[in-house]
């Protein structure tokens, strides 16, 4: 018996993101296909650091005006495809990535699709059934090869804004990179720099995810609740002088402020955990001047990037159950969605609809 049913009803259940901490469980309309569109049924949703920090902000400045169904690391079944859509047809299990470029404003036509002045954010994981726009279907929408299940394909999209940040970071075999912040997102970036053949030394604070980080094979596992972790990255480095690159995957003013001592003259660093808006804090211009510091941040992916993280999972160079530690039904979201504010450890957590 295939595992697809077509829609015969017209609601479905979804969480609705209303302001902050205000998710209701509720019954709405299963969207309607247009020309060109694709709805698929979910059968796997991913909680995000995103979703967690839109959650508890009660919205997202460029993605989501409550109240709105939230959600964004998907993946399922075609249920029913618009007029013109030829590459999909219902039953094909896939994986679609959150947005799609325009490919014509200054920044597509450069190479920085991620950019683009008219980008294309999709949401609505968070339900039984999400319409896939036409521009996302032509280019961010994939089929899944068959070694890989539903929840590990919904890692397409953050493993994607990894890749993109250690290519734009030009990371090379050799390098000693100090990756901080043991989230889902710092513990890919373990993953996929100890493949690149770099010395990874993790910076984290949750004792599971410290142990998590050993895992995915770091070099060196630094408890930033005990230890001066600038200081013992200094000891670790060849002559005192830091590390390479530095990647801050956490996005507060005290782990931006230790990346820049953690760096070594000449080094690179990558801001790539965002601070809240209207965050400053103080640089040592004498220090990034005299000794050449290159600071950089990186943000979103691109389609090509999107390929490439469904071909790493696909070749299992990321085995994606490593990084999803639990699974909910849908009307639970909202105390996963506690439990994770409370920092209980947890990295991922699968909610099927």
């Amino acid at each position: 018996m295939r595992d697809f049913i077509k829609v015969t009803r017209d609601k479905m259940t979804a969480a609705v993101l209303y302001g902050k901490r205000d998710v209701r469980i509720e019954q709405i309309p299963i969207p309607r296909v247009a020309r060109g569109e694709v709805l698929v049924r979910i059968k796997a949703a991913l909680t995000c650091g995103t979703d967690l920090k839109v959650y508890r902000q009660g919205f997202h400045a460029r993605m989501i005006v409550p109240p709105s169904v939230f959600g964004h690391e998907m993946a399922g079944l075609v249920e029913e495809t618009g007029e013109g859509v030829d590459s999909f047809r219902p039953g094909m299990r896939v994986v679609s990535a959150n947005s799609g470029p325009c490919n014509r404003c200054f920044f597509c036509e450069r190479h920085l699709a991620n950019l683009c002045e008219d980008l294309q954010f999709l949401n609505g994981a968070y339900a039984e059934y999400i319409k896939i726009p036409e521009r996302i279907v032509r280019q961010n929408l994939l089929i899944l090869p068959d070694n890989l299940s539903f929840r590990e394909a919904a890692l397409v999209e953050p493993l994607a804004c990894v890749l993109r940040a250690i290519e734009e970071t030009a990371i090379a075999e050799g390098d000693t990179v100090v990756v901080i912040g043991m989230g889902p997102i710092g513990l890919m970036f373990v993953r996929m720099l100890k493949q690149l053949g770099a010395t990874v030394i993790a910076v984290g604070k949750r004792e599971k995810q410290l142990v998590m980080g050993e895992r995915m094979g770091a070099d060196y596992v630094l408890d930033a609740t005990h230890l001066n972790v600038v200081e013992q990255v200094r000891r670790i480095t060849n002559g005192r002088r830091g590390a390479d690159v530095v990647i801050e995957a956490v996005g507060t003013t005290e782990t931006w402020q230790q990346a820049m001592g953690m760096v070594r003259r000449g080094g690179t660093i990558n801001l790539f955990g965002g601070c809240p808006s209207g965050t400053h804090i103080p640089l040592d211009t004498t220090l990034i001047h005299y000794s050449e510091i290159t600071i950089k941040a990186s943000f979103h992916h691109t389609p090509r990037h999107i390929r490439e993280a469904l071909d790493i999972l696909h070749r299992r160079e990321i085995i994606g159950e490593s990084f999803i530690t639990g699974e909910e039904r849908l009307p639970s979201l909202r105390n996963v969605l506690e439990r994770l504010l409370d920092r209980n450890g947890d990295i991922k957590i699968a909610i099927v609809p």
